[in-house]
C-alpha cells in the first residue's frame, strides 16, 4: 500500500479535472491543443491539493522515526524529538517512499509555472488571432506578448543588476531560484486573499439562499431580463459581421488572391448565412480590370477574428437561454407542488432528453415531491450552518496562525493533538477537509467571476478557448500560495511554526524564505489578515452595490431597478411559457389525429393497393377471352365512363386555369 494512494489518487483527479473540463469546454470544436493545456493546468492544480495531505502523514511519519531513532544529545542538532525515544512510530496507510515526493513536487510545480508564465499566455494570444495561417497566428501572438514577457525581463535583469553592483549581497543560484518563487508566491497570494474573502461569505450565503424558493425564482426572472438583452446584443451583433461578410465575399470573388480567406471566414459563419452569400460564389470577374479598391489581409484578419467572436457569442447566449428556461419552469414547478394534496410531483412540461430508465424507477414523482418540497430546503439550510462554521475558523486561524505560543490556529491544535497520537487516518481527513474547503472558495469564486466577455466560464461546453486558457494561468498561479497558506495554518511550515523539525517535501521545494525576510516575517504573515475586510464587505454587498451604482444591474432586493428587471423578466418567462404550450398542444393534436385516422388510411391504402391487384388480375383475364366478351366487356367501361361523366362536377370559368379532362380537374382538388 506505500504508493497504492498516491497512484489512485492521480489516477482520480485525472478523471475529475477530464469532467470538469468536458462540462465548460467542447472537445468537437475547440482545438486539440487547447483541451490539453487547459487540462494539464487543471489536472496539475487539483492534483496538488489531492496530494498534499499524504506529503503532511508521510512527514509526520518521519518525524516521529527520526525522534526515536535520534539519541538526546542529537536532539539538539539538526531536529528536535518531537516523541519520546521509547515511543513506537506506526508507518500510516498512505506512506510514500522517501525520494519520491521531492521528485514529484519538483516536476508538478515547474510544469505547472511554465504553463501559467510562459505556454498559456502565449496559447490565449494564438487563440484569439484571427490569422487565416499558423505562421500569421504565432507572429500575432509573438508581438502581443512582447510587452508582456518584456515587462518582467526587464524586472528580473534590474534585479540581478543590482544584485551584481551591490557588495553586500552574495548570492547563489538556488537563492536566486527562492527568490523567484517568492515572487510568484507574492502575486498569488495577493489574489488568493481577494478570491477567498469572497467565497468565504458567499458560498455559504449561496447554499442558504438556495432554501428560499421565492428567492431563487425572483433571482431566475432577474437573470432572464438580463440574459434577453444581452441575447439581443448578440444577434444585432452578429448580424452586423454578416452584413460585412456579405459584403466582402461579394466584392472578392472566387479568382481573387484572398478568396481564400474569406472562404475561411465563410466557413466560420452559421449555416443559415452561409446559404445566403453562397449564392455569388461562383461569379467570375476579371480583379485586374476593376479600378475598385478591395480589403486588405490585414482588415479580412480582423474580420476573421470578430466572426469567431460574434458567432461563440451569439451561440452562448441561445444555449443559456434555454437552459435559464428550463431551470425557471422548473422552480415554478416547484412552487405549485409544495401545496399539492396528492404529494406526488407534476411537470408543466416533459423532459425533452430521454431519462435514465434506473432513476425513473427510484425518483418516483412521490420522492421527488419529497425531496423538492421538504427535504432540500433543509438539507441547504444545514449544509450553510456547516460551511459557515468552517469559514468563521478559516477567518481565525488566518487572523492567527502567527501565534506559537499558544498556539491560535484551530487547524494547527487538530493536527497537532491528531500527531500526539499518531492517528494518520484523522491527519489526512482533516488536512484534505481544510484545503478542500479552501479550494471551493477560491475556484468557485474563479468559475463565478465574469470580466465583461474577456473572461467567462459557461457551462454546457459553450466556453471560449481563450476563458479555458485564462482559468488555467489563474489555477496554477493561486494554487501554490494556497498550498503554502494551508501549510501556515496547520504549522507545517518551518517558517510560521519557527521550530527546526523536517519540512514537508512540499515545502522544501520552494526553499527557504529567510533570503527575503521582509516577504518571510511581513507580507505572508500579516497581509492574509486582509481577509476578514473583505468578508465584511461581502457580507454587506459593497462590491455588489459599487458596480449597481456604476450601471451594471446586480441582483438587490432593494432596489427598484432589480423589482422592474425581474418584473421583465417574469413576463418573458409568461410568453416563452405559452409558446412552449402551445408547441405541445400542436403535437398533441397532431398525434392524436394520427392515432385515431392513422389506421384508416392505413386500411385505405392496403384496399386501394388490393383494388389495383385485382384490376390488373381483371384485366389479364379479359386479355384471354375471346372477342365478343372482351366487346361486352368493352361497353360496360364505356357505360361506366359515361357515369363518371355525368356525376363530374361543372367547370369553374372564373377560375385561374380550365384542364380540358374534368376528371383532371377532380382529382387535382
Amino acid at each position: 500500500m506505500s504508493g497504492a494512494a498516491l497512484g489512485l489518487e492521480i489516477v482520480f483527479v485525472f478523471f475529475l479535472a477530464l469532467f470538469l473540463l468536458h462540462r465548460y469546454g467542447d472537445f468537437k470544436k475547440q482545438h486539440r491543443l487547447v483541451i490539453v493545456a487547459t487540462l494539464l493546468a487543471w489536472y496539475l492544480c487539483f492534483l496538488i491539493v489531492f496530494i498534499l495531505p499524504l506529503d503532511v502523514s508521510t512527514t509526520i511519519y518521519n518525524r516521529c522515526k527520526l525522534a526515536v531513532n535520534s539519541s538526546p544529545a542529537e536532539s539538539n542538532g539538526s531536529y528536535v524529538t518531537l516523541a519520546p525515544s521509547k515511543q513506537k512510530c506506526f508507518k500510516p496507510w498512505s506512506y510514500i517512499p522517501n525520494g519520491i515526493m521531492p521528485i514529484f513536487w519538483r516536476v508538478v510545480y515547474w510544469t505547472s509555472q511554465f504553463l501559467t508564465w510562459i505556454l498559456l499566455p502565449f496559447m490565449q494570444s494564438y487563440a484569439r488571432s484571427g490569422g487565416f495561417s499558423i505562421t500569421g497566428k504565432i507572429k500575432t501572438a509573438l508581438i502581443e506578448n512582447a510587452i508582456y514577457y518584456g515587462t518582467y525581463l526587464l524586472i528580473f535583469g534590474a534585479f540581478l543588476i543590482y544584485v551584481a553592483v551591490n557588495p553586500n549581497f552574495n548570492l547563489q543560484w538556488n537563492q536566486l531560484q527562492t527568490i523567484g518563487i517568492a515572487a510568484a508566491n507574492t502575486w498569488g497570494l495577493f489574489l488568493l486573499v481577494l478570491l477567498l474573502g469572497y467565497g468565504l461569505v458567499e458560498i455559504p450565503r449561496s447554499h442558504w439562499n438556495g432554501a428560499k424558493r421565492g428567492y431563487l425564482l425572483m433571482k431566475t426572472y432577474f437573470k432572464a431580463a438580463k440574459l434577453m438583452t444581452e441575447k439581443a446584443d448578440a444577434e444585432e451583433n452578429l448580424e452586423d459581421i454578416m452584413e460585412e461578410v456579405r459584403k466582402v465575399s461579394e466584392s472578392i470573388k472566387y479568382n481573387h488572391p484572398l478568396r481564400k480567406c474569406v472562404d475561411t471566414i465563410l466557413k466560420k459563419c452559421p449555416t443559415e448565412y452561409q446559404e445566403r452569400m453562397g449564392r455569388n460564389m461562383d461569379d467570375y470577374e476579371d480583379f485586374d480590370e476593376r479600378q475598385n479598391s478591395y480589403p486588405s489581409e490585414k482588415s479580412l484578419v480582423k474580420l476573421h477574428k470578430q466572426v469567431i467572436y460574434s458567432v461563440q457569442r451569439h451561440r452562448r447566449t441561445q444555449v443559456q437561454w434555454q437552459i435559464l428556461l428550463e431551470q425557471a419552469f422548473y422552480l415554478e414547478d416547484v412552487a405549485k407542488n409544495e401545496t399539492s394534496a396528492t404529494r406526488q410531483f407534476v411537470h408543466t412540461f416533459h423532459s425533452q432528453e430521454p431519462e435514465n430508465k434506473i432513476i425513473q424507477y427510484f425518483y418516483t414523482p412521490t420522492v421527488e415531491w419529497y425531496w423538492e418540497c421538504l427535504l432540500r430546503p433543509w438539507f441547504y439550510r444545514v449544509l450553510a450552518v456547516v460551511l459557515a462554521t468552517f469559514s468563521v475558523i478559516v477567518v481565525w486561524s488566518e487572523c492567527t496562525f502567527f501565534s506559537t505560543k499558544p498556539v491560535l490556529s484551530l487547524f494547527a491544535v487538530f493536527i497537532q493533538l491528531a500527531e500526539k497520537t499518531y492517528n494518520y487516518i484523522y491527519i489526512e481527513m482533516a488536512c484534505f477537509l481544510t484545503i478542500f474547503f479552501l479550494s471551493i472558495c477560491v475556484y468557485s469564486t474563479v468559475f463565478r467571476i465574469r470580466v465583461f466577455n474577456y473572461y467567462y466560464l459557461a457551462s454546457h461546453h459553450q466556453t471560449d478557448a481563450y476563458s479555458l486558457l485564462f482559468s488555467g494561468m489563474l489555477f496554477c498561479r493561486l494554487t501554490p500560495p494556497l498550498c503554502l497558506n494551508f501549510l501556515g495554518l496547520t504549522h507545517m511550515d518551518a517558517t510560521i511554526s519557527h521550530k527546526n523539525t523536517q519540512p514537508t517535501a512540499y515545502t522544501s521545494i520552494m526553499g527557504s524564505m529567510r533570503v527575503l525576510s521582509f516577504i518571510a516575517d511581513g507580507f505572508y504573515i500579516y497581509y492574509p489578515m486582509l481577509v476578514v475586510i473583505l468578508c465584511i464587505a461581502t457580507y454587506f454587498s459593497l462590491g455588489t452595490r459599487c458596480l449597481n451604482l456604476l450601471g451594471f444591474q446586480q441582483f438587490m432586493g432593494d432596489s427598484e431597478m432589480t423589482s422592474d428587471l425581474i418584473d421583465e423578466g417574469k413576463e418573458l418567462i409568461r410568453r416563452e411559457k405559452r409558446k412552449r404550450q402551445r408547441q405541445e398542444e400542436g403535437e398533441n393534436r397532431r398525434r392524436e389525429w394520427k392515432e385515431r385516422y392513422g389506421n384508416r388510411d392505413d386500411s385505405t391504402r392496403n384496399r386501394a393497393v388490393h383494388t389495383d391487384q385485382k384490376e390488373s388480375s381483371f384485366t389479364e383475364t379479359n386479355a384471354n377471352r375471346p372477342l365478343s366478351k372482351y366487346t361486352r366487356s368493352n361497353g360496360r367501361t364505356e357505360r361506366d365512363r359515361i357515369e363518371l361523366l355525368q356525376d363530374a362536377e361543372p367547370l369553374d370559368f372564373n377560375a385561374d386555369s380550365v384542364n380540358d379532362d374534368p376528371l383532371e380537374s377532380d382529382s387535382g382538388r
